[in-house]
């Protein structure tokens, strides 16, 4: 193993512009995986608030069968509760909130309907209810904060899309700039690998140097990026508590962690399935 691992720093050291070039690639990677999925996290504990408070609020007409209504309604496999609310308690509530409320309706009587509210489970769920409880008999008119709602299901949709699709194409260059790497440090030592092969050296005892080149890279890249993440995330937080507090930032690192140590088993294996084609691919060319 000494000399496995001794070979592997010669060839690292005599292609040390490959191996840089290499080593940027994948912490770049990694760190751009890492970033998309910390945010993809904070976006989805910030739709899991969104998804505790908003309701879809559909308005009765007076001649609405209510009770019919709510039967139906909490039958509908997205809505976790329902429940009917009066024109009183309406009143109540916006009295509550806006004092001025209650000279107003001591003029008009009072304008609010008896209202149903709806609990969806998922946020992107509150269009389909709205539209179905739209449709009902005795519905007047359906709310349900489309103008928020729907923005922020198409923006966690296009950061997602968007992150994976960057990350995708960081990977395919990343196990690329391997394969070079490890082709040019074999074509390097062509010469002593056909002596060996003449000696009857085994395939794997050949391949072992080179794989154990592709796991330094990876590991070394995902020690980088994983600290960077995590120096970058704490510092990043502690900003947003100060300055947006509104924002729920996930702080938990016993989530954190598991997600970081994550990436960077994968900066390792990405450097291990680099190396393990480079090489099958070389050798099958020698034969």
């Amino acid at each position: 193993m000494n000399y496995h691992l001794r070979q592997a720093l010669l060839a690292m050291r005599a292609n040390l512009t490959a191996t840089l070039s290499t080593l940027t690639t994948m912490t770049l990677t990694l760190l751009t995986l890492g970033g998309v999925l910390l945010l993809t996290l904070n976006v989805n504990r910030t739709l899991e608030r969104l998804e505790s408070q908003v309701e879809v609020a559909a308005y009765l007409t007076p001649a609405a069968d209510e009770q019919a209504l709510l039967k139906v309604t909490q039958a509908y496999p997205q809505v976790l509760q329902a429940r009917l609310v009066s024109s009183e308690e309406v009143l109540k509530e916006m009295t509550r909130d806006y004092p001025y409320t209650r000279e107003a309706t001591a003029l008009t009587g009072n304008p609010f309907p008896d209202t149903l509210r709806l609990r969806v489970g998922k946020l992107e769920d509150s269009r389909r209810v709205a539209a179905a409880v739209e449709a009902l008999p005795g519905v007047e008119s359906v709310e349900y904060g489309e103008n928020y709602v729907d923005s922020a299901v198409r923006a966690l949709t296009a950061v997602r899309a968007v992150g994976y699709g960057m990350v995708a194409l960081l990977l395919v260059g990343t196990l690329l700039s391997i394969l070079n790497a490890v082709r040019v440090a074999m074509f390097a030592r062509r010469d002593e690998i056909s002596v060996m092969r003449l000696l009857g050296a085994t395939r794997s005892f050949i391949r072992m140097p080179h794989l154990i080149e592709g796991l330094l890279v990876g590991g070394v890249a995902a020690v980088l990026a994983v600290t960077v993440l995590a120096w970058g995330y704490r510092v990043l937080a502690e900003r947003l508590a100060l300055f947006a507090p509104i924002f729920p930032v996930v702080t938990d690192w016993d989530v954190l962690w598991p997600l970081l140590i994550g990436v960077g088993l994968l900066g390792v294996l990405l450097g291990l399935i680099g190396s393990l084609f480079a090489t099958r691919r070389y050798l099958r060319e020698l034969e």
